[in-house]
């Protein structure tokens, strides 16, 4: 699973990005998903859900209920009943805290928990923090930045990243501090 950057605002704890809602599905006032989430109807797990319509206005949804219907992810809203008003949804985000999603297994790692940690290399000589990651098909990528530059570090292990470190805040890795 991944997620999007971390959202904070004063004490406002880590949310990560699920999906987005993409408009209506039939005519009842039911909503069509992008879900991001593996399997896609997984989504309906994770609640509260707070949603950031494309003004940047937020509210938390409790109690949203869902299913795949063929190709779509389909949810059902608490006190929604109406096309028009789920056609005014459209492109509304769905952030959950991240508390709401279960430990990763052992290995993996929720992207949103690796943004900020510093980034090493094996030898040492340190290359910036994690900005973000992003998949590319064939695997995903690290970005770490530093005040002068930007280095994309196929998130491969153990070959290019070759431990992680919580306790110390630190992504370890093997690759060339030039490249």
């Amino acid at each position: 699973m991944t997620g999007d950057s971390p959202e904070r605002t004063g004490s406002q704890e880590r949310r990560i990005l699920l999906g987005r809602i993409s408009g209506a599905f039939g005519v009842r006032g039911e909503a069509k998903l992008e879900s991001w989430t593996e399997p896609r109807d997984a989504i309906f797990r994770y609640q509260p859900w707070i949603l950031r319509d494309p003004q940047g206005n937020e509210r938390e949804l409790r109690g949203v209920r869902g299913k795949q219907s063929g190709k779509y992810t389909v949810a059902t809203l608490p006190d929604v009943s109406d096309r028009d008003a789920i056609e005014a949804m459209r492109g509304t985000e769905i952030y959950v805290p991240r508390s709401a999603l279960p430990p990763p297994s052992a290995g993996e790692y929720y992207w949103v928990d690796l943004e900020g940690l510093r980034v090493v290399t094996v030898d040492g000589v340190p290359l910036g923090t994690v900005s973000h990651l992003f998949a590319t098909g064939a695997n995903d990528v690290l970005v770490a930045r530093d005040e002068e530059r930007e280095r994309m570090i196929p998130f491969v292990q153990p070959q290019y990243v070759v431990s992680v470190d919580f306790d110390a805040g630190v992504v370890t890795v093997d690759w060339d501090p030039e490249f």
